[in-house]
């Protein structure tokens, strides 16, 4: 096994950021970051989709950087660092580099979507891959990204480059997709981006996920793989099925802002998301309420 294996191998969480009053509140994070340190969780993902990077300006970005490399303890850190412009990425990945996280998660840009075809894509991610020190993770997430996401060929083709080691892949047939056409003898590493695939990921050959429902529920979602990787299929399968209908309820219904009511219920601190988006109604978060009682993760 080797070191980028061992150390890509789990779940991790897709850190949220809160907020108060529309401001970033560092100590909630940094309240957030220590309680999801004393699970098993492999590590975070930093300014990814639901720590709402396109809502923070530069300063607030290098803020929360700031937070997670003082919390960041024996934890893998990932770091969202795609911008419209190859420039912008790799200089935001030498940050990454530079503040001591271990990969940069970059995301494709979308902004003149018409004109991002594979051999562009293709060219993005090998010039920001040769210009960093950094291992790089490709990001494809076309619900994010107006229907912008990376053709399964082009995947092949920089799967093969040594510097970019593996991929967050959230949509919804993606890794299943491409687990199919890997070659297993390659070292690059796929992590399943919803707890709606994430166990039949596993089974493919899937490394681990970065789960929404982590930062509400890092437990369960961290058993799911600690069961799987113990043979324990049928206790893994029908824990799978609970969160990927809560799942359902919470991030695929309602977001980010799903997610961080569920964090409120549990204990952790997630607030409202920022403006413009909205928070949720007391109905709505009263469901999100029930639906985890149902699934038997809190007591009633």
């Amino acid at each position: 096994m080797t070191q980028n294996k061992k150390k890509l191998s789990g779940v991790f969480a897709p850190v949220v950021t809160p907020f108060s009053s529309d401001e970033i509140a560092l100590d909630d994070l940094r309240f957030n970051l220590r309680k999801l340190s004393e699970t098993d969780l492999a590590g975070y993902l930093a300014l990814g989709s639901n720590g709402e990077f396109r809502s923070l300006s530069d300063k607030e970005q290098i803020q929360v950087l700031e937070v997670f490399a003082e919390e960041k303890g024996n934890k893998v850190v990932m770091v969202g660092t795609g911008c419209e412009s190859t420039r912008q990425t790799i200089e935001k990945s030498k940050l990454a580099l530079e503040m001591g996280f271990d990969y940069v998660s970059v995301l494709t840009p979308s902004y003149f979507a018409r004109q991002i075809n594979g051999a562009t894509l293709q060219c993005f991610y090998e010039r920001i891959a040769d210009s960093i020190d950094i291992p790089v993770l490709l990001y494809n997430a076309p619900g994010f990204t107006g229907g912008t996401e990376i053709p399964l060929k082009t995947i092949l083709e920089l799967s093969r480059h040594p510097n970019i080691v593996g991929m967050k892949d959230s949509s919804p047939a993606g890794p299943l997709r491409l687990l199919a056409h890997l070659d297993p003898a390659e070292e690059f590493h796929i992590l399943a981006g919803s707890a709606n695939f994430f166990y039949p990921s596993l089974h493919l050959g899937a490394a681990g996920g970065v789960l929404s429902l982590t930062n509400a529920l890092p437990d369960p979602c961290c058993d799911i793989y600690r069961l799987f990787t113990q043979n324990k299929y049928d206790d893994a399968k029908e824990l799978s099925f609970r969160l990927a209908r809560l799942n359902q309820a919470v991030s695929s219904s309602w977001g980010v802002a799903g997610v961080k009511v569920a964090m409120d219920i549990t204990g952790f601190k997630g607030g409202q998301p920022r403006h413009p988006l909205q928070g949720l109604t007391a109905q709505a978060a009263e469901q999100i309420r029930l639906a985890i009682i149902n699934e038997r993760f809190i007591s009633a």
